[in-house]
């Protein structure tokens, strides 16, 4: 692991620079790739309009995030080959463990690949019942300018350059807010077969029974 050089953007929101450093960005993506041999890449579609989107994905993990015409769910199995998606690699439960600050492990890694002009427009991660734990996102491969606001659509925003190895942590008073990436920088980085970015949001979805509020999501008595 890199030195780490860490950033309060905002009230919750954490940017960690470099945390990953370029070998173990290189073993990740390989890894990242590797499951989705499994679990291979699809395009979801937008609730209601069914058009798909620009960003490619798919899910490791007990549940995984879709975007469908009927809606937006988690699901326990992958849209187009009906199995259960991969597991969460170690390296990201362990990077989930030094940088969310949360007792209960993540049940979602939603992996984004952007290519070819891909961004995704702004939106909230409101979908899991688990609202008291944070959201951590990866970067690996080309950058990609990052917009983030408040919880309301209307609330002003703020824009940052996201490189590939860091680490954004967001949650407490920016659990909710909008966030979206306006573009991505092609050719900036060789670390992604055939170009483009990867991103990894790891996400808890399930409210643990034994959640206690005061203490920060550590179990209660």
């Amino acid at each position: 692991m890199a030195v780490v050089n860490s950033l309060e953007l905002a009230p919750g929101i954490v940017l960690r620079r470099e945390y990953l450093s370029p070998p173990e960005q290189k073993k990740l993506v390989a890894e990242v790739l590797r499951l989705t041999e499994v679990a291979p890449f699809y395009r979801p579609q937008m609730p209601r309009s069914g058009k798909p989107f620009s960003v490619e994905e798919t899910n490791f993990g007990s549940l995984g995030w879709l975007s469908e015409p009927t809606g937006y769910r988690y699901s326990p199995v992958h849209p187009a080959t009906g199995a259960p998606w991969p597991s969460i690699p170690a390296a990201l439960l362990d990077l989930w463990g030094a940088t969310a600050n949360y007792a209960f492990e993540p049940e979602c890694c939603l992996v984004n690949l952007y290519r070819n002009g891909a961004r995704m427009g702004a939106h909230q991660d409101r979908d899991e019942e688990a609202v008291e734990a944070p959201v951590v996102s990866v970067s690996l491969g080309d950058a990609a300018l990052f917009r983030f606001g408040g919880a309301n659509r209307s609330d002003s925003t703020k824009s940052v350059k996201l490189m590939s190895g860091d680490v954004l942590t967001f949650g407490g008073p920016a659990r909710l807010m909008y966030h979206g990436i306006d573009r991505v920088l092609s050719g900036s980085s060789s670390l992604v077969p055939g170009g483009g970015r990867v991103n990894l949001t790891l996400r808890r979805v399930a409210r643990p029974q034994k959640y206690d509020a005061r203490s920060g999501g550590r179990p209660g008595a």
